[in-house]
């Protein structure tokens, strides 16, 4: 199975908080029926799924970090980075440090990072060139697509990605990161259907 198809179903089932059918979490993940269907059942052999309800939110997380793969990056120093992003019509997702101040005030904002779109790629590059300096800095545009970007919301005028996808996140950079990471479980649990 791919694996980019496994985060979207996980993704979904994370997220989203009404009840959903296999159907619908198949629409909602952008892969075919048949395929999810074996991966829920997949899911639920290892109790972390009961048909489309998270049994184990911690568990399915930790699944996903299992086969989760860190995505390819371009490093930019910007003085005033999030000037930038409130001036830039693309679409973007924010995650680790700087989202998770934004929720939750645990970490110091040392880096920005973005998810965004490789066909935006260039556009991005453009814009981080007129605020500051290509090369190893504050700022990471995370080149992986859409997937990330699944179910954002709008805090303080920034696109900060999905409580589930911050926590992976975190949890994939260790460290600090993981305590923080753990507290947001929690909060997690309390929003998972």
């Amino acid at each position: 199975m791919q694996d980019k198809v496994k985060e979207r179903i996980i993704r979904v089932l994370l997220t989203e908080r009404q009840p959903l059918s296999k159907y619908k979490v198949a629409k909602l993940a952008n892969a075919s029926f048949g395929w999810t269907h074996e991966f829920l059942s997949q899911l639920e052999k290892l109790k972390l799924v009961d048909k489309t309800k998270v049994t184990n939110t911690k568990g399915l997380i930790g699944y996903w970090l299992s086969f989760h793969k860190k995505p390819k990056y371009r490093e930019y120093m910007v003085q005033k980075p999030l000037d930038a992003l409130k001036k830039t019509k693309l679409d973007y997702a924010i995650t680790t440090y700087y989202a998770e101040n934004i929720v939750q005030h645990f970490l110091f904002p040392s880096r920005l990072d973005i998810y965004i779109k490789k066909e935006d790629l260039e556009e991005w590059h453009k814009a981080l060139m007129k605020e500051g300096l290509y090369g190893k800095g504050n700022v990471r545009l995370l080149i992986n697509g859409a997937g990330p970007m699944y179910n954002s919301q709008k805090i303080q005028g920034l696109k900060i990605v999905s409580l589930p996808q911050l926590i992976l996140d975190l949890k994939a950079e260790s460290g600090p990161c993981e305590e923080a990471a753990e507290m947001l479980i929690k909060k997690l649990k309390e929003n998972v259907r």
